[in-house]
């Protein structure tokens, strides 16, 4: 791929899209346990290829708007306008006032999830090497064309016809200035830049699309690929997580996450949280990547006193980075003090907080040991813990044992 023009994408995620249901803009809904707008957009923000990143947001949706591209690098969003069209033209303005101008933009819709690291690349050339390109696949159906009456008056070849995805891909200043001339002219019913390209003079290329790159419009549309992002994590695996603490001197105890007064504190290296640190061994046993000792060794300085709610962010991200999800996650408190079942929910809210889980995947339970053993005699709290993950099937991890 020649990479010698910057290039840069601007990801239009302004729309209301409530068609999607759930009464959200479908770029917030989440797929398969991640937002579709972070779906649409990590492609571009991980590509070599690209230099910047412009979102175009809905300014009623600034905080949901962060929430949902989290751990991702772009610009500063920008406003949209009341059309798509509106919305496209912001994001060229904001990157023409930007301290270096791309020589290419790819234009990208946040409701396709799907994009492909090859898509992006073959837009970028597809740019270069033409000016003006859009990424078609064929029509699979016969179409009809039908009259007012709902008659049937002609039936097109399909060897001619295309459907038009994004990213449509442009020469930086030709599609920034036909923008501009439509917006001089009072143009704002164009939907698709590559229409508007057109009206401009511009001669538009098109370039190999991919069928698994769809709009995301309907209730339908996120059942079916809820369904097949389902499948593809047929790798269902579950771990078990055990970890103890005895009691010492102090005023509280840090337990799944939240502070709770008590007359004594944990003996610990880190905060001592014999729940959060039972999940992330639940965890890393289910990913059969070690144990959260070797992970975070009590003998490395720099846990002391550590708060333990990075130690499961890191376990969730060890999941993330394994194209999995986290389906279900328990911990049972083994204690005679303090009682569990008044904190249950701020400890349940707190769990789904940290990992990003609805709380209807956690599950936090407690039991005594009937006054036997060291629990039983008030010296400490044990902690076990369950996960559940889904992965893709990887048969060179399976050959080679896992991970590591």
């Amino acid at each position: 791929m020649t990479t010698s023009k910057r290039a840069a994408a601007i990801i239009v995620a302004a729309g209301r899209g409530l068609r999607a249901g759930a009464g959200a803009p479908k770029q917030y809904r989440s797929l398969g346990g991640r937002s579709v707008l972070s779906r649409a957009m990590a492609p571009f923000c991980n590509h070599e290829g690209i230099v910047a990143v412009q979102p175009v947001r809905n300014p009623d949706d600034a905080a949901i708007f962060d929430q949902a591209t989290e751990g991702l690098a772009y610009r500063a969003p920008v406003d949209g306008g009341a059309t798509r069209q509106a919305s496209v033209r912001a994001g060229l303005e904001a990157l023409a006032a930007g301290p270096e101008r791309p020589d290419v933009v790819l234009i990208h819709d946040a409701a396709r999830a799907f994009v492909t690291p090859a898509v992006i690349s073959r837009a970028i050339d597809a740019a270069q090497a033409s000016g003006a390109a859009i990424p078609v696949v064929p029509v699979a159906d016969t179409i009809k064309l039908v009259g007012e009456s709902g008659a049937v008056e002609a039936t097109p070849s399909r060897a001619h016809l295309r459907i038009a995805q994004t990213p449509q891909a442009f020469a930086f200043e030709a599609i920034l200035d036909a923008h501009r001339r439509a917006a001089q002219d009072g143009r704002d019913d164009f939907t698709d830049d590559s229409a508007l390209a057109e009206w401009a003079g511009l001669t538009v290329a098109t370039f190999e699309g991919d069928v698994a790159n769809m709009k995301l419009t309907t209730p339908e549309d996120f059942a079916r690929e809820e369904a097949r992002l389902g499948a593809a994590l047929g790798d269902i695996r579950t771990g078990t997580g055990y970890d103890v603490h005895a009691f010492g001197d102090g005023d509280h105890l840090m337990l799944c996450g939240v502070r709770v007064p008590f007359n004594r504190g944990f003996l610990a290296h880190s905060d001592g949280d014999v729940g959060l640190h039972a999940i992330v061994d639940a965890i890393l046993g289910a990913l059969a990547d070690g144990d959260i000792g070797s992970h975070f060794p009590p003998s490395d300085p720099k846990w002391k006193g550590a708060a333990s709610d990075q130690f499961l962010v890191y376990a969730v991200d060890l999941v993330k980075q394994r194209g999995g999800r986290i389906a279900h996650l328990e911990v049972t408190m083994i204690c005679e003090a303090p009682k569990i079942g008044p904190l249950r929910e701020s400890m349940r809210n707190r769990i789904a907080e940290i990992t990003g889980l609805p709380l209807s995947r956690i599950a936090v339970k407690a039991t005594t040991s009937e006054r036997l053993g060291f629990t039983g005699r008030q010296e400490g709290i044990a902690a076990t813990a369950s996960a559940t993950i889904r992965l893709p099937w990887d048969d060179n991890a399976l050959l080679s044992g896992g991970s590591k």
